[in-house]
């Protein structure tokens, strides 16, 4: 998901018009609807005090709206925050083991996560019951590709 996109969701969550969250990121009323625009849209990219401007104005972490991350605790979280929104990852504790957990329907718009999920799940048995190397294993990772998708 792009900075935009996010931007939008957020926006459009908090129930803010463009024009609102330009306002209340600093930008001047007259050109306040049409940068947040040009943002969402993708056709520029805010810098990094324009994304904290943004994301104090939707009482977000600066995070939550940028290029994802996992070299940080917060971006990893934020990482998994997003996975939750658009595949429908959830948390969950089985036997009091924090677990994640995907959504297993074939009729789900997440059907793909799963499978996907499924497929890295076949793979990690055959390395732990000895079938496959880590070489290899890792060589399928490295190499991974869903059928369909350049």
């Amino acid at each position: 998901m792009t900075i935009g996109k996010r931007i939008k969701k957020h926006r459009t969550n908090r129930g803010m018009t463009q024009k609102e969250l330009g306002i209340a990121a600093g930008f001047d009323e007259k050109s306040a609807d049409v940068r947040i625009a040009q943002y969402e849209s993708g056709v520029r990219t805010p810098k990094e005090k324009v994304i904290a401007n943004i994301a104090n104005a939707l009482n977000v972490s600066p995070k939550a709206l940028e290029r994802l991350d996992i070299d940080s605790y917060e971006g990893l979280a934020h990482t998994l925050f997003m996975l939750e929104d658009i595949y429908g990852l959830k948390i969950n504790s089985i036997n009091g083991n924090l677990c994640l957990m995907l959504d297993n329907h074939k009729s789900s718009k997440y059907a793909t996560f799963f499978d996907m999920f499924c497929l890295w799940r076949q793979k990690a048995e055959k390395l732990n019951n000895g079938e496959i190397t880590e070489n290899e294993y890792n060589t399928w990772r490295y190499n991974f590709r869903l059928q369909g998708e350049e």
